[in-house]
């Protein structure tokens, strides 16, 4: 059974202004995440990835739809009901929200503390979530004295105190440099496999999914248009918007100017082969272009490791006697998938 299951839920809201039409932020969206999933939602702004993480968690009621928490129907519970749901998931926000009046331990406190635990128990769980996160030694610092790579660690750790199942990770590194994003990241991975937590995390940024989510979700204009397996998806997209975003980490097929560019400065014939994880190596490639006595120079792709699994589009300037460089593309392209041989006319 899914942990987190939605149901043709949409969410409709009232128009902005007197003369404007109602918003729909999700438009029928179906979305099942198993327990223990690190499940990434990606699209650009508006596209209704954190309304879905709202109705998650309760802060929004679909205006259609049903959104199922562990089997449980949570769009009629009362407060009550809700307060004991939202115990069980945990929040980390993109500007951190923590309280600056308060100690890194007393951020970290402050959800026990709404749950009515003891002095002891909370003393206790502090301690133990700040040695998980790498702070034991900021229990006493205050917000403005911390890095942002600390921040997000101390909402990390305040989003664990009450031992959630799910954790709702909402553009959680977008304030972050890329080296604190790869910290955090690795950080989240340990939370999830360590702790078994379900991850259902927002982002704008296609290197979060490469690195954390285990499957991700396209979605433009409150729909889903993409899904799937994090390498399934980022070697062969489907969608323009997924293809752009895939663009963003992985280098693609060179093509118009790029590819006139290539070409005034190689003088030899450019192809481009396709190495998917499970079909065949780079070394595969270049030992067969060295057997035919080929010449070859790597001049734009590459490989990309992809939860630890290879992809990437690697195009080779060739350069040889013009029989030896056809029989080697052949080769070549019989167990590696030719995309493009740009013939020189």
């Amino acid at each position: 059974m899914s942990l987190i299951r939605l149901s043709g839920v949409s969410k409709i809201f009232p128009p902005p202004t007197k003369d404007a039409a109602p918003v729909t932020a999700v438009d029928g969206v179906d979305l099942s995440i198993a327990a223990g999933e690190v499940c990434g939602i990606i699209g650009y702004s508006g596209a209704g990835k954190s309304t879905v993480l709202r109705l998650v968690n309760a802060l929004e009621t679909p205006t259609a739809g049903t959104v199922e928490i562990d089997g449980r129907d949570v769009t009629g519970l009362r407060e009550r009901e809700l307060r004991e749901l939202r115990s069980d998931i945990g929040m980390i926000f993109q500007q951190f929200n923590l309280f600056e009046s308060r100690t890194v331990a007393g951020n970290i406190a402050y959800p026990l503390e709404i749950a009515g635990r003891s002095r002891a128990e909370i003393a206790a769980r502090v301690t133990e979530l700040l040695q998980f996160v790498g702070l034991a030694d900021k229990a006493r610092s205050y917000p403005e004295q911390l890095s942002g790579g600390q921040k997000q660690r101390v909402g990390i750790a305040r989003a664990l105190a009450t031992n959630p199942r799910i954790l709702l990770a909402d553009e959680a590194t977008s304030a972050l440099d890329p080296d604190t994003t790869q910290e955090v990241l690795a950080l989240l991975q340990r939370v999830n496999r360590e702790l078994g937590v379900t991850i259902l995390v927002i982002t704008h940024e296609m290197d979060v999914i490469r690195t954390l989510a285990d499957r991700v979700v396209v979605m433009e204009h409150g729909r889903i248009i993409e899904s799937g397996e994090v390498f399934d998806v980022l070697s062969a997209p489907r969608h323009a918007a997924t293809q752009r975003f895939v663009a963003s980490i992985i280098e693609d097929v060179p093509g118009g100017d790029q590819l006139q560019t290539l070409r005034d400065r190689h003088p030899g014939r450019i192809v481009t082969f396709t190495v998917r994880d499970g079909d065949v190596t780079q070394a595969d490639v270049f030992a067969t272009l060295a057997a035919h006595g080929v010449r070859f120079e790597l001049i734009h792709g590459g490989i990309n490791d992809i939860r630890g699994r290879v992809f990437g589009h690697l195009t080779l300037s060739l350069t040889g006697e013009d029989r030896a460089v056809t029989d080697a593309i052949a080769a070549a392209s019989a167990f590696a998938p030719l995309i493009e041989e740009d013939v020189r006319g």
